[in-house]
Formats: C-alpha cells, sequence, structure tokens
C-alpha cells in the first residue's frame, strides 16, 4: 500500500490519520485483549482441538464494542458444514465483522501474511493465504483449501478481488470461485452463501460520500492511520445479510456462481441503503 497522501479521497478528509484519545483508548484495550487471548489460542491450534474458532468468535465480539461497532444480523447462516460464504469487501473491519458472527476461516491475499501483527492474527484464526498469480504454488493451495472443505472448515471469500468504499459491488471473480469446482474443492457439490456487508451509519447519521472513505479501506490507503482513524470515530451501524444459500451442483460454471452470487450481494446493498433492510 501506498502512503495516503498519494490518495485523492484521503486529502478531502479533515483529521484523517490524526488519532484521538479515543483512538489511543481502543488501541490499548484490544493490544490488552490481544496479548490475553494470543497464547490461548495458539495453545488450541497446537493441540488441534475441534472448537479452535471459539476464541476468534468472542476476541472478534469484544473489538466490536471496543470499536463502537454494532452489527445488525439480517437471515440465516447456513447450517450446512462445510459452506463458502461469498461476500463484497468494504475494509479491513469486514473480518471482525464476519468474524463476530460465523466460525469460520478467510480466504486472503498471501500479503495479509505479511502485515506484521495483523498477519499473525490472521494466522491465529487460520486463514487461507493463495496467490493465484505464481502458478507454481495453485496446486498446493488447492490441495490445503480442499483439505479444508473436507474437514468441514466453514470458509469466507471475497470475490471482488479487492475493496470499494461501500457505495457499490464490483463483479466477483469467476477465478476466485474456482474453490467451488470439484476438481480443487474434492467435492462433487458444495454449499455457497452469499452474504452482503453494508455499512450504514456513523454516530447515528447515514454515511454518504463524505463519511464512506472513514470505514472503507481502498486504493491506496495505508493500513495504520486508517486503523488509527476509525477507532476514533465513535459508533458505526453494519448490516450483515445473509442470502439464501446455493448448490454448486445447479450452476454450469464458477461464472454462473460468480454472477449469481455478484446479482444477490449487489441487491442487498441497494435494498439497504434504500432502508429496506
Amino acid at each position: 500500500m501506498s502512503d495516503t497522501s498519494a490518495s485523492p479521497a484521503m486529502a478531502a478528509l479533515p483529521g484523517y490519520g490524526a488519532p484521538t484519545l479515543r483512538s489511543w483508548l481502543a488501541v490499548a484495550a484490544i493490544v490488552v485483549l490481544t496479548l490475553v487471548l494470543l497464547p490461548i489460542q495458539a495453545a488450541i491450534l497446537k493441540l488441534r482441538l475441534r472448537s479452535w474458532w471459539a476464541i476468534p468468535l468472542f476476541y472478534h465480539r469484544v473489538a466490536l464494542k471496543i470499536i463502537g461497532v454494532r452489527v445488525r444480523v439480517q437471515g440465516a447462516t447456513s447450517a450446512v458444514r462445510p459452506t463458502l460464504f461469498v461476500s463484497n469487501h468494504v475494509s479491513w473491519l469486514d473480518i471482525p465483522v464476519i468474524g463476530a458472527v460465523l466460525p469460520a476461516s478467510f480466504i486472503a491475499k498471501r500479503e495479509v501474511g505479511d502485515w506484521g501483527p495483523f498477519g499473525s492474527l490472521a494466522r491465529l484464526h487460520r486463514t487461507l493465504f493463495v496467490d493465484r498469480e505464481r502458478r507454481g504454488q495453485v496446486h498446493a493451495q488447492n490441495n490445503e483449501i480442499a483439505e479444508r472443505l473436507a474437514a468441514g472448515d466453514n470458509l469466507v471469500l471475497f470475490a471482488e478481488g479487492t475493496s470499494t468504499d461501500g457505495s457499490i459491488v464490483l463483479p466477483f471473480k469467476s477465478a476466485l470461485l474456482a474453490v467451488a469446482e470439484p476438481s480443487v474443492c474434492g467435492r462433487d457439490e458444495l454449499t455457497i452463501q452469499p452474504v452482503t456487508i453494508a455499512y450504514r451509519t456513523l454516530n447515528g447519521l447515514p454515511l454518504g460520500r463524505a463519511t464512506r472513505p472513514f470505514i472503507g479501506w481502498y486504493g491506496d490507503m495505508a493500513l495504520e492511520p486508517h486503523f488509527l482513524t476509525l477507532l476514533g470515530l465513535g459508533r458505526i451501524g453494519v448490516d450483515l445479510i445473509f442470502h439464501d444459500p446455493i448448490n454448486s451442483r445447479d450452476f454450469a460454471s464458477r461464472k454462473t456462481i460468480a454472477a449469481h452470487c455478484h446479482e444477490t450481494v449487489r441487491r442487498g446493498l441497494l435494498a439497504t441503503r434504500r432502508g429496506e433492510g
């Protein structure tokens, strides 16, 4: 990520990157929470306990309370294991928002593993790091995905392949949905559930063009100043919409799966922005 000074969006945000007392108090609380739970989660993973997801679930719920995020869940989560949850992507905040609700691991780009403490937390969440640009690793990555699905692990995929300010949903990349193909997942069928993340309010007021960049993390925004700024914002309202699950065998190809999930998630975002959610 490049410096935020290169971003036109950031130039229009007074106070962006200037941490407040609230920011530092939130950081301190999250650091304490992390230091307490990190060794416990590491031990759970080392012992390979089946309930490894319990600590991340608790961690994300407490972290959201510290930050001031209120999640409004709509729809029912798939009871089938494994399920591939396919979502739009707005911010790093999507991770705790989804992680506070779902016992699941994320599929993330390889670079996330190099993001210092964020990468360490991702590993303790059993994140699958993939690098589709290095063809020599595709087979090994596919095998790891197949093993996780065979073990009944739920996975979360941000199918846009990037993030936005949350006002739109970019077309889903069908290549990322290769995980649903029998040759990759090792299954004749896979349950897939589209998920819409829609950030609605900041301190009780609807988000608009001027305030979305404070929550959305996209383009060339640097992580650290965005993280500190967001922690000082106040109350954030977000909708997490679980749409009807689908079965991969009912679709002709990963392209049709991607198109269906994209349209479903897009409609969910539009409904929320129009106040229908």
